[in-house]
């Protein structure tokens, strides 16, 4: 008779801080629908207040998957549909509204960081937590500015890079990409992979220390929920809310009696 496996310990507070990163998420592509689409004006969603919050949502993703993956037994599994899922965005954007098409968007960057990580595994082990988590920062600071042509932290321009980098879009995977490039949802692996490294540092980190487990063990019922099914929101959401936006704008227009 075989033994059964042992249950792994849930980490409620892990899908809580993911069910409010979803909820920030879907507010903040419900003002870009307004802002872009609808054309409301919104100085300070186009300036770096909407930056910070925009940055803030994806950092927080990024760095959760990174801390979730040790936690996943089926990293091939999960890398491979959540590639499948970028490229059906993919597909739909641009079939059905170009103008807003998505190319290497956060989520085949999510499912190629967990499938990347699998042969880095072994000598990640390797590497102290402290050292690993402060390494991967540094490369993600370095290497923040490569789609932009240089290293360097956002205002911060330490280097260029070689103009022939950015002469194909072939490698725009990575962050190297033609001047006519554009993606409204565009999360190469540099400098991104970097983050979700560091989030896999850190979860090293934590794992040694029972009272910061005893600690993640509690969350917020309804946030949880909501991160727990965080990749069904993310990929429903958006046409909701453009639903949601563009029905709304309709019903006002024609109760304001405009043709």
């Amino acid at each position: 008779m075989k033994q059964t496996e042992a249950k792994r310990p849930h980490y409620d507070l892990l899908d809580t801080v993911r069910g409010l990163c979803i909820l920030s998420m879907v507010a903040y592509h419900g003002m870009y629908d307004l802002v872009d689409i609808i054309g409301l004006g919104a100085p300070w969603y186009t300036g770096l207040p909407g930056y910070i919050w925009q940055q803030s949502i994806c950092w927080t993703f990024i760095l959760l998957s990174g801390m979730c993956w040790q936690l996943s037994r089926h990293h091939v599994k999960r890398g491979l549909l959540l590639v499948g899922c970028g490229a059906a965005i993919t597909l739909v954007t641009w079939l059905v509204m170009p103008s807003q098409r998505i190319l290497y968007g956060v989520l085949n960057l999510l499912g190629l960081s967990a499938l990347l990580l699998i042969p880095l595994e072994k000598v990640f082990r390797k590497i102290p937590a402290w050292a690993g988590l402060a390494g991967a920062l540094l490369l993600f600071a370095l290497t923040r500015n490569v789609s932009r042509g240089s290293l360097g932290f956002e205002g911060l321009v330490l280097c260029p890079l070689p103009e022939w980098l950015y002469t194909t879009d072939l490698f725009a995977v990575v962050g190297f990409h033609s001047p006519s490039f554009w993606s409204t949802d565009y999360f190469p692996l540099l400098p991104w992979f970097f983050l979700f490294c560091a989030g896999y540092f850190l979860w090293s980190g934590l794992s040694k220390s029972s009272r910061a487990k005893e600690l993640l063990q509690t969350g917020v019922r309804p946030l949880s929920f909501l991160g727990r099914h965080s990749l069904v929101i993310y990929l429903l959401h958006q046409p909701v809310l453009m639903g949601v936006t563009l029905g709304g704008t309709a019903i006002w227009w024609i109760s304001a009696g405009c043709p």
